[in-house]
C-alpha cells in the first residue's frame, strides 16, 4: 500500500455524552469512506466486546484507519471512538493525547449534557481543533438551532461552525468528512528523527502475547526492528506491525502521525505500560514522551474467588485485564470471612461492575465481591497521614486527630422545572451549592460540592428519578476535606465480619446500621441456633436484629403423661442449641455483602 504523506493524515476522536451517537457516527464514517463493505456492516461495528454489545455502551476506546479520496487527493483519517461514561474518562484522556482534533457531538434533541461540557473542556485543554457536530437532525422533535446556541453558551464555539448530521440515516456525512480534512491540522513529525511512539492501549493475546497499540510521533518503525520500551527498559524485536482497518491489517512500516499496533512476542505482563514511549535500540530517543497522568482510583472493593482453590486463576485473569485496562489496580489481601483474594481499585461503580463482568465472562472465574468504599485520609495524633482503602485499616478512635473524605465538584444539567428536586437531592447528601448557570431559557447547570461517597453509589439513579430521565451529571475530584466520620462494624453471632465494615458519616450511622442489620436478617438463612446481627461503632452497639433458630418440636412424640418429661426434652434441646451456637458457623450469602450499599434512603 503506497505511503500517505504526513500532511494528508488526520487524527481525531469523537467525544460526547452517553447515547449521543458516537459509535453510530463511527459506523457511518466507516461506511462512507469504504473502509468496510456493506456486507461486513453491523451496528456499532467498533464495539466488538461482548459486554459492550450487551450493555449498549462503549467501554474501550477503539482506533481505526480510514482511507478516503477528497478533492482528488488521498487522505488517511485515523479515528478513535471513545466511551461517554464518566467512569471511562481515563480512556478518553488517553485518546485525546493521540489526536490533533476532536468531533464534539451533541444530540439535536437532548442538547448539551454534563459530559459534553466536561469532555469539551478536556479537548480545549489539550489544544485540539474542535469541530462541533449536532447529531440526530432527522428526529421529529429536533431543536438543532437551540442546541447550537447552548454549545456557544457553554463551550464558546461559533454557531456557524456547527456541522449538522444524522449518523443513523447518513445525512451530511460527506460534509463532515470535508470539515475534518479542512479544519483539523495534520500531525507534526519527522520520519528521519529517532523513533518516538506513544503506547496508548494494549491487550493480551494467548498466542501472540501482549499486542501494543501505538501512535507514532517521530521517526518510523519497521518489521524486524529492535525496539525498547523506555519505562521498563526492555528490548524486543518487532515480529509484526500494522493498522486497524478496522481489523488488524499488517503493513511494513508505520510513519509519523500514523496509529497502529506492534506484536513483539511479549509474554511478561509487567513490561507493557500505557503512556510508555517506544524507541529503537540502534538510534534511541534522548527523552521519553510526556505520557499520561496516573489515574486516581476512587472506589475500592475486595474480589475473592468463590472457591478458594481458584486464587492463582484469579491472579492471572486480573493481570491480563490490567494490560487492557490500566485504570484499575489490584493487590493481594486476606479476609477472615472470605480467605485469600485481592483489593481492587476502580475509577467508579460502573467501572467496578464492568471489570467484574469481564472477569467472569472472559476468564470464567466465579467471584465474591465485598461492599465497595471510597478512599479516605486520616491524620493520626502522631502526625502521620494514612491513606485508607478499606474500613479495616481505620485505627482506634483515640488515635485519630482528623478524618478526611474526598470531595467532588458535580455539574448537574437539567430542565428548569426540576431544579428544586435536584437541589433537595444534593442537600440531603450534604452538598454545598457553588454556582447556577442558565445554558438556555429552559436548561440549567447547577454546580455542587459533594462527598464522593454520596455520589458514586446511587446518585446517578436518583438524579434520573428526580428529573424523569432528563438530568445528567459529571464530577471532578477536588481533594480531601475534614468530616465527622466513623467506622461502622457489623457483628454476626458476636463475631466481627471484616468484609461487611463500612465508613460513613456519624449522623448517618444509626440509620445505616439499622437498615443494614434489617437487610442482613432477611438475607441470612435460618440456622439451628439463634443468630444475632448487630451494628456497632467501636464497642457501642447501635442496632440489632435476630435471625430466629429453626425449631424442631421435640415434644411431639409425648402423648399426655408427666409434664416433667416434656420439660426435660426442652431443656436438653436448649442446652444443645447453646453448645451449637458457641461452635457453629454462620453462612453469609454474596447478596448480603451488597446489602451494605443500601444506605437506608427508603427508611428515612
Amino acid at each position: 500500500m503506497p505511503r500517505t504523506p504526513t500532511k494528508n493524515i488526520r487524527n481525531f476522536c469523537i467525544i460526547a455524552h452517553i447515547d449521543h451517537g458516537k459509535s453510530t457516527l463511527a459506523d457511518r464514517l466507516l461506511e462512507h469512506t469504504g473502509t468496510i463493505t456493506t456486507r461486513e456492516m453491523q451496528d456499532q461495528v467498533l464495539d466488538d466486546m461482548d459486554l459492550e454489545r450487551q450493555r449498549g455502551i462503549t467501554i474501550k476506546a477503539r482506533a481505526v484507519a480510514m482511507p478516503v479520496k477528497l478533492n482528488g487527493e488521498m487522505y488517511e483519517l485515523n479515528l478513535i471512538d471513545t466511551p461517554g461514561h464518566v467512569d471511562f474518562q481515563y480512556e478518553v484522556s488517553r485518546s485525546l493525547m493521540c489526536c490533533e482534533g476532536a468531533l464534539l457531538l451533541a444530540d439535536a434533541f437532548q442538547g448539551v449534557e454534563a459530559q459534553t461540557v466536561a469532555t469539551g473542556y478536556a479537548a480545549i485543554e489539550h489544544d485540539l481543533d474542535i469541530i462541533p457536530v449536532i447529531n440526530k437532525i432527522d428526529l421529529q422533535y429536533q431543536r438543532a438551532d437551540d442546541v447550537a446556541r447552548e454549545m456557544e453558551q457553554s463551550l464558546g464555539v461559533n454557531v456557524e461552525d456547527c456541522v449538522r448530521v444524522s449518523a443513523k440515516s447518513g445525512i451530511n456525512i460527506d460534509e463532515l468528512l470535508e470539515a475534518i480534512v479542512e479544519r483539523i491540522k495534520p500531525p507534526a513529525g519527522d520520519d528521519k528523527a529517532p523513533l518516538q511512539a506513544m503506547v496508548f492501549d494494549s491487550h493480551y493475546d494467548e498466542f501472540r502475547g501482549a499486542i501494543t497499540y501505538v501512535r507514532v510521533m517521530q521517526g518510523t518503525v519497521k518489521k524486524g526492528d529492535k525496539v525498547q520500551f523506555m519505562r521498563s527498559e526492555s528490548n524486543h524485536e518487532v515480529v509484526e506491525l500494522g493498522q486497524f482497518r478496522p481489523k488488524q491489517t499488517p503493513c511494513d512500516t508505520l510513519f509519523p502521525g500514523q496509529v497502529g499496533y506492534l506484536v513483539c512476542n511479549i509474554k511478561s505482563l509487567d513490561q507493557v505500560n500505557c503512556g510508555d514511549t517506544i524507541t529503537t535500540v540502534s538510534e534511541p530517543a534522548t527523552e521519553p514522551l510526556p505520557g499520561y497522568h496516573e489515574p486516581k482510583r476512587m472506589v475500592y472493593c475486595g474480589l475473592y474467588p468463590s472457591d478458594g482453590q481458584d486464587f492463582s486463576e484469579l491472579r492471572d485473569a486480573l493481570g491480563k485485564l490490567a494490560i487492557n485496562d490500566p485504570s484499575f489496580e489490584f493487590t493481594p489481601e486476606s479476609s477472615d470471612a472470605l480467605g485469600f483474594g485481592f483489593r481492587c481499585g476502580f475509577l467508579g461503580m460502573l467501572h467496578m461492575e464492568v471489570v467484574q463482568q469481564r472477569l467472569e465472562q472472559e476468564s470464567d472465574v466465579d467471584l465474591v465481591q465485598t461492599a465497595p468504599n471510597v478512599t479516605y485520609e486520616i491524620i493520626t495524633k502522631r502526625g502521620e497521614t494514612l491513606e485508607i482503602h478499606r474500613p479495616q485499616e481505620v485505627p482506634d478512635p483515640g488515635e485519630i486527630e482528623e478524618f478526611r473524605q474526598p470531595i467532588v465538584r458535580v455539574n448537574l444539567i437539567q430542565p428548569e422545572e426540576y431544579v428544586g428536586a435536584v437541589i433537595k437531592l444534593c442537600q440531603e447528601r450534604r452538598g454545598i451549592q457553588q454556582n447556577t448557570e442558565y445554558l438556555s431559557a429552559t436548561r440549567v447547570m447547577l454546580t455542587y460540592d459533594l462527598p464522593l461517597a454520596e455520589v458514586i453509589y446511587d446518585m446517578h439513579d436518583r438524579l434520573k428519578s428526580a428529573t424523569r430521565g432528563y438530568g445528567t451529571m459529571d464530577y471532578d475530584v477536588l481533594g480531601y476535606f475534614s468530616a465527622d466520620l466513623v467506622r461502622l462494624d457489623i457483628l454476626v453471632n458476636g463475631n466481627k465480619v471484616d468484609a461487611l465494615s463500612v465508613i460513613c458519616h456519624r449522623g448517618d450511622a444509626d440509620r445505616r446500621g439499622r437498615a443494614v442489620v434489617k437487610k442482613l436478617k432477611d438475607e441470612i438463612n435460618q440456622h439451628m441456633f439463634e443468630v444475632a446481627v448487630q451494628a456497632a461503632i467501636g464497642s457501642r452497639v447501635i442496632a440489632r436484629e435476630t435471625v430466629r433458630a429453626q425449631r424442631k418440636n421435640v415434644t411431639a412424640k409425648c402423648y399426655g403423661g408427666d409434664i416433667s418429661r416434656k420439660r426435660k426434652l426442652l431443656q436438653k434441646q436448649k442446652a444443645g442449641k447453646k453448645r451449637m451456637k458457641s461452635v457453629g458457623n454462620v453462612d453469609i450469602p454474596q447478596k448480603a455483602f451488597m446489602a451494605i450499599l443500601d444506605t437506608g434512603e427508603a427508611n428515612k
